[in-house]
C-alpha cells in the first residue's frame, strides 16, 4: 500500500491572518459563471509572504539571490520533523540534544500549529526561533527550516536578527506550516515555490509522506 502524501500547506483565503502591516490577502472572482460568463476567474492580491510561502536571502539580505535563483535540492528530499513544547522561543539549549546532522531538512513544530491558525487575527505570541539557535543551526550546516507560522523570528523580538543569520547563511526558509496532522519523526519533503522572478519570497504548497 502507497503512503499518502499529507499537505502541510494552509489554505490562501480571503482575508486571512497576515503580518502586521503587510498587504491584506484578497481573493475575489472576477468573472462569475453563474452571472453569464463564459468562465470563472479569480483575481488575486497579496504579500509574497502570505500563508505558507517561502522566503528567499533578498528579503534581508541586499544582495541575496531571489526566488528564481534558489537550488530545489534542499526542498526536496528526506526531512526530520522535530516538535517542541516551549512558551516562547526555540533557543540554542533547545537544540543541542538533538543530534543534529549537516545538510539535514528541519521542520519545527510547535503549539503555532494548533492556536496560531485558529485564530483568525494575527497572533503576536506565536512560537519562533531565537538569534541564538538560527546561529547553531548554520554552525550545523542545516540547509532548511520550516516553522509552522508566519516567521522564524518573533513578532517585536529578535524577528531581523534571526532572518539576516539564516538567510545570509544560504539556509532555505519555509514558513507558515501546519504541522498540527504530524507527528515527531523522520518524512519524504517536498516543497515548490512559485517562480517569480526577483522575488524575495514567494508562496508555495509543501507536502510530507
Amino acid at each position: 500500500m502507497k503512503r499518502p502524501w499529507k499537505d502541510i500547506s494552509v489554505p490562501l483565503r480571503d482575508g486571512m491572518a497576515h503580518w502586521p502591516g503587510d498587504p491584506e490577502c484578497r481573493i475575489t472572482r472576477v468573472n462569475k459563471m453563474e452571472e453569464g460568463a463564459v468562465c470563472n476567474l479569480t483575481h488575486l492580491s497579496m504579500s509574497a509572504h502570505t500563508g505558507t510561502h517561502m522566503d528567499a536571502p533578498r528579503h534581508f539580505v541586499a544582495d541575496g539571490l531571489t526566488m528564481e535563483q534558489m537550488p530545489l535540492e534542499p526542498v526536496i528530499g528526506r526531512c526530520r520533523v522535530v516538535e517542541f513544547e516551549v512558551e516562547s522561543q526555540i533557543t540554542a539549549d533547545d537544540l543541542k540534544d538533538l543530534r543534529l546532522l549537516p545538510g539535514q531538512r528541519l521542520l519545527f513544530k510547535t503549539r503555532n500549529s494548533t492556536r496560531s491558525w485558529a485564530m483568525s487575527e494575527f497572533d503576536k505570541d506565536f512560537i519562533s526561533i531565537r538569534a541564538d539557535a538560527a546561529q547553531l543551526l548554520v554552525d550545523l550546516k542545516i540547509v532548511t527550516v520550516g516553522v509552522d507560522y508566519l516567521s522564524i523570528g518573533g513578532y517585536g523580538k529578535d524577528v531581523v536578527e534571526t532572518h539576516q543569520i539564516m538567510l545570509g547563511a544560504g539556509i532555505w526558509v519555509i514558513e507558515g506550516l501546519n504541522l498540527a496532522a504530524i507527528k515527531p519523526g523522520y518524512y519524504d519533503l517536498i516543497c515548490l515555490p512559485l517562480k517569480i522572478e526577483g522575488a524575495d519570497g514567494a508562496p508555495c504548497r509543501a507536502v510530507l509522506r
